[in-house]
């Protein structure tokens, strides 16, 4: 691929091509089929656009604010893994590029950096993922140093009582370096180094958390109607609707497929977000126009840092921000509010219009 990349599919490709085979199926990859792994980008392409026309767009502003923090535009940085094995600098290097691009990235509890490290790395509003082991200590320490070190909010994960099974890890026999966050508190030895997660987390448990910090809690991993009605009823303050990447379970339905249904179960009550799939400005306006009041970004961030460290993660988000400004300019939309349910058309209306 000659010159710079156009586009974040072309940073995947130079991704490839930069890391050993291991670490690259280790981020690309899914579970099991592969079915939802392909479907949370394909679903994005078969919703289209009813673009309004003359509309003074000679101004637009893509800002908004998640739980009150402002930011540049509705894309965050996705909790990902051991950023460390696509770039040197890991996870500091991605926490940076969001502090340069204006956003929040939200740090995951299996990073290779510490909490602290990317904390005094730069000046961010920053948010940490959450993940529960059968020690119930381990959660309670990371929150009091997530607290400590000025994070912003807690978005606990909530689809992984057990891994799901990635099959190119089996056959690589993928190993995990030392994740620094939990290293010497969890044995890191079973569930490819994630450690022994709590299976027996639930509902309750909503409130023992919120019972340990004053931070506002997002869940991560809803998918129905019927559990973001719960998570309303627990007093979460957000909700991400994710299928880990499709990293879980397969042939769970691709994100952008079931948030109109999350979006009307929660009924405004709090905002919800999306991650998996999106790798395009147009996909970041689909989902707002269903009713995301953001979007999170994970594999574009890995692939951006994998091909060009800081400058990658940047440039995919800067590339992601100019789409979506082109896609408001084009559709009749100056600021985010603008963007409605009617911008859109999905494949079930496209049916039924055929009817």
């Amino acid at each position: 691929m000659e010159g710079e990349p156009v586009n974040v599919n072309e940073f995947q490709e130079l991704a490839r091509q930069a890391l050993p085979k291991m670490y690259y199926d280790y981020y690309s990859g899914g579970a099991e089929d592969q079915y939802t792994l392909k479907e949370n980008v394909e679903a994005f392409r078969r919703i289209t656009f009813r673009p309004r026309i003359l509309v003074d767009v000679s101004r637009i502003n893509l800002s908004t604010t998640v739980l009150g923090y402002k930011i540049s535009a509705p894309i965050m940085v996705a909790p990902s893994a051991m950023h460390k094995l696509a770039h040197p600098e890991g996870g500091i290097a991605t926490a940076r590029a969001a502090a340069a691009s204006n956003t929040i990235m939200v740090l995951s509890s299996v990073s290779s950096c510490t909490i602290e490290e990317v904390a005094s790395s730069c000046n961010a509003i920053r948010f940490f993922q959450l993940y529960v082991y059968k020690n119930r200590d381990v959660a309670t320490q990371l929150v009091q140093r997530v607290e400590r070190n000025g994070y912003k909010a807690i978005v606990l994960t909530v689809d992984v009582p057990m891994l799901g099974r990635r099959e190119a890890d089996i056959k690589n026999k993928m190993i995990v370096p030392p994740l620094k966050n939990i290293e010497g508190l969890v044995s890191t030895e079973v569930n490819n180094g994630v450690g022994t997660l709590d299976a027996s987390l639930c509902w309750r448990d909503i409130g023992w958390l919120r019972s340990i910090t004053n931070l506002p809690i997002l869940i991560k991993g809803v998918l129905t109607r019927e559990d973001a009605i719960k998570a309303t009823e627990v007093g979460v303050a957000g909700i991400v609707v994710s299928n880990h990447g499709a990293c879980q379970l397969d042939y769970t339905p691709a994100t952008i497929t079931v948030l109109e249904e999350v979006v009307h179960a929660v009924g405004g009550k709090v905002p919800v977000f999306l991650d998996g799939g999106v790798r395009r400005g147009t996909d970041v306006f689909k989902a707002l126009a269903l009713g995301a009041q953001a979007v999170l970004i994970g594999r574009p961030v890995v692939y951006g840092l994998a091909a060009k460290g800081e400058y990658g993660v940047r440039k995919v988000i800067q590339m992601l921000k100019d789409e979506l400004e082109l896609t408001m300019a084009l559709s009749g939309c100056p600021s985010v509010k603008d963007i409605t349910r009617s911008h859109v058309r999905t494949e079930h209306e496209k049916i039924h219009s055929m009817l």
